[in-house]
């Protein structure tokens, strides 16, 4: 399974490690878009700046 992870507001603001784990995620601007696969890793990166980012499922 992937997770599509979507940039939903901005990182202006935000503390050091957010942005950074925004950038890890492959995310630059507001609504860009990245496919990653679904492991511990990513869940916790996406944990670590859930109220900035929107996640959706992709079966395959």
């Amino acid at each position: 399974m992937k997770l599509k992870i979507t940039l939903q507001k901005s990182t202006i603001g935000r503390h050091k490690n957010q942005i950074d784990t925004v950038r890890a995620l492959g995310l630059h601007k507001i609504r860009s878009s990245v496919i990653q696969p679904d492991n511990p890793a990513i869940r916790g990166m996406i944990f670590t700046v859930k109220h900035l980012v929107s996640v959706e499922e992709i079966a395959e």
